[in-house]
């Protein structure tokens, strides 16, 4: 999943589809500006990841999924991936929250170190 829902892999779609490389945020920013290719670089990004947490939640059926990494920032995804996640899990209603790390984009990072204490 790292592979196609990572930052670069943001770029890398985009540079594909819309034939200029931008980094994730410049991708976010244009589109919220109206940018058309940057939109649907964003929306593709939105599906794929949709798609992927709906199969976390159809396995483990978390109450809270948390984002992490860099892309965690872009508000939009906590707006728009519920929707995206409904498409496919097997419940009838998307109940799971979604929501941003607490401790910013490194609370990965600084949990994992903390397991060594």
């Amino acid at each position: 999943m790292e592979a196609y829902l990572c930052g670069p892999a943001l770029t890398c779609d985009h540079l594909r589809h819309g034939g200029e490389r931008l980094a994730p945020e410049d991708i976010d920013r244009r589109a919220s500006a109206g940018d058309a290719l940057c939109e649907a670089s964003m929306q593709r990004y939105e599906r794929r990841l949709g798609r992927a947490l709906a199969s976390v939640i159809n396995l483990l059926d978390p109450q809270v999924i948390v984002l992490g990494g860099g892309l965690s920032k872009l508000e939009r995804l906590y707006r728009n991936l519920p929707a995206a996640c409904n498409e496919h899990v097997f419940s009838d209603v998307f109940v799971n929250l979604i929501r941003p790390p607490a401790h910013g984009d490194s609370s990965g990072v600084r949990g994992a170190a903390r397991l060594w204490n």
